[in-house]
């Protein structure tokens, strides 16, 4: 599927779907690039979604952006993921560049978690950082409710899974 709304700004579509096809019996990844990208691989200006997820807010299994949500997360302000990497990271293993939280978590500055390496880990400035600073509170909130991003993928996913089985049982017009 390949969908790109008519309306495109800076040269850019607003939103564009692409994913993977067979074409002359060769499988094509669907790359998306637009301000808003959905796709095997995104490139979103705004919001990408992705296998591979590289924009603004980047969701997906790799991503790459200004926040990223991904299981390998690079933010070059926020990372959230399983292997988050940023200025401030979340994460499985955390390692920021100013504070980081997680089982491993390592920063310059200020890391809280199972094991903890920065100048302050997991002392009092440490928590008050952490606890005072917003998107160090977003990033955590979002980490300690992550289960229900779970349900807003998985959702989705299987209706996709639904609607193609569907698709494939319907005898060729």
């Amino acid at each position: 599927m390949d969908y790109r709304t008519r309306t495109n700004f800076l040269g850019l579509p607003l939103v564009h779907v692409a994913t993977a096809q067979i074409v002359d019996g060769r499988y094509r990844r669907g790359i998306a690039k637009g301000w808003i990208a959905i796709g095997d691989v995104a490139l979103g200006a705004l919001l990408s979604v992705g296998g591979i997820a590289i924009g603004g807010v980047a969701l997906g299994g790799i991503g790459v952006g200004l926040i990223s949500l991904s299981g390998l997360a690079v933010g070059l302000l926020l990372a959230l993921g399983g292997l988050a990497v940023g200025y401030l990271s979340v994460g499985g293993a955390a390692i920021a560049v100013k504070a980081a939280i997680g089982g491993l978590a390592v920063a310059f500055e200020y890391a809280a978690g199972g094991a903890a390496f920065a100048a302050h880990a997991n002392d009092a400035p440490a928590n008050q950082f952490l606890r005072n600073d917003l998107v160090m509170t977003l990033g955590r909130s979002v980490m300690e409710h992550s289960n229900w991003f779970l349900v807003l993928v998985a959702v989705p996913v299987a209706m996709a899974v639904f609607q193609r089985k569907r698709t494939e049982q319907q005898p060729p017009r």
